[in-house]
């Protein structure tokens, strides 16, 4: 009984992302049967921060089990293509995957909202919103209708605004643009005349080579690098503004939870908030070296105007409008959480704004003087 009640305060311990691996694993889970469970993601193996957190989760599960809890993993395109988890956790095909649910709002744009959605949470938004702001539980009783369960397991943070091939300089740059956005803000660049294509991570660079699209985005420097689009489009903007904090969830088919020992699901959910915070670690850490090395490579850095992010923002309001008005599952979770961003907004304005746009202007003054200190003295 001491044993089971210690797993079960292990499984509690998620916003600390911390799960005693090692005491789980010296403890062999007598009595507790071999499971084996398979893994598909969204993504292809060269992204190891995406395709690591997959591989993140898995270990940490065998370990903590003495590897009689295992799970294999698989890329995009192993077993099912990456922008078809949705549907092999639901029909028991698999039973869980790994996943960015903003690729299934065809079916309904109610699965960007634990995911992203244009102007929405960031990072630490929605994570809070999700463990401590009733987000997990109204996400949660939707996900039911598709015989699943989620556990978010990572976060890129804020994107980045994607590759072309020609200068955005204005609104109308925009009309008739092909361009390669994931999930529910293609609804939003239509109504600016973007044609939208949904295309997985591991088949962007060919569309975008051969021409099939004009443009693409993806996540930020260090996955971008990876997949090379520097060589194929030089001109890189900022921001995301359809994604200020992807949330990646690991999706979970029910009756293959509902079958776990309760140890096991308290370790499986443990292990994916230890890779949640592992994933945003690892962008936050790797991104600016990365941005470094493409714009040495001759990529120019550009950020969207203040009169095209107006016109994004208003039509995203009018996206958001006309989803809500047609779907009661969409209107009564983003209620909830536009009423939650409304006030963590102004929180993030005082002390984490403020405290971050003094260090932004302090560093770069700094910089300049450093230079001007080193540079060769006039005669």
């Amino acid at each position: 009984m001491q044993r089971r009640s210690f797993l079960k305060k292990a499984g509690l311990g998620l916003a600390a992302g911390a799960v005693a691996a090692p005491a789980i694993a010296q403890t062999p889970a007598a009595g507790l049967p071999t499971v084996s469970w398979r893994m598909v993601g969204s993504w292809p193996k060269s992204l190891d921060t995406l395709f690591g957190g997959m591989e993140f989760i898995s270990k940490r599960v065998a370990a903590a089990t003495g590897g009689k809890f295992t799970i294999k993993v698989f890329a995009a395109g192993e077993i099912v293509g990456g922008l078809q988890v949705l549907d092999a956790v639901q029909n028991g095909t698999v039973e869980c995957g790994h996943t960015a649910t903003y690729y299934y709002f065809g079916k309904d744009p109610t699965f960007a909202l634990n995911c992203a959605v244009p102007f929405g949470l960031n990072s630490r938004q929605q994570n809070a919103w999700m463990v401590h702001g009733g987000g997990m539980e109204l996400i949660r009783d939707f996900y039911k209708g598709y015989n699943c369960t989620l556990f978010p397991c990572g976060n890129t943070g804020t994107q980045m605004g994607g590759w072309f091939r020609k200068e955005i300089k204005t609104v109308a740059d925009l009309k008739g643009l092909k361009f390669r956005m994931g999930g529910y803000a293609g609804r939003v660049l239509t109504k600016l005349g973007v044609v939208p294509q949904q295309i997985a991570g591991g088949d962007i660079y060919p569309s975008l080579e051969k021409g099939t699209i004009d443009g693409a985005e993806w996540v930020g420097p260090y996955d971008d690098e990876k997949l090379g689009f520097y060589k194929v489009a030089k001109y890189y903007y900022y921001p995301g503004w359809w994604e200020p904090g992807t949330e990646i969830d690991l999706l979970v088919n029910l009756k293959a939870f509902d079958a776990l020992p309760k140890e096991y699901q308290a370790i499986l959910e443990s292990a994916c908030a230890d890779a949640n915070g592992w994933m945003m670690a690892k962008y936050d850490a790797e991104n600016p070296a990365a941005l470094k090395r493409l714009l040495a490579n001759g990529v120019q850095l550009r950020s969207f105007s203040n009169a095209i992010m107006a016109a994004c923002y208003k039509a995203t309001n009018e996206v958001n409008a006309e989803s809500a008005a047609s779907n009661p599952a969409f209107k009564k979770i983003y209620e909830a959480m536009s009423k939650f961003r409304s006030e963590t907004v102004q929180w993030f304005s005082l002390a984490e704004n403020t405290m971050s746009n003094f260090s932004v202007a302090a560093e770069r003054l700094s910089q300049r003087e450093g230079k001007a200190e080193s540079a060769p003295k006039k005669k």
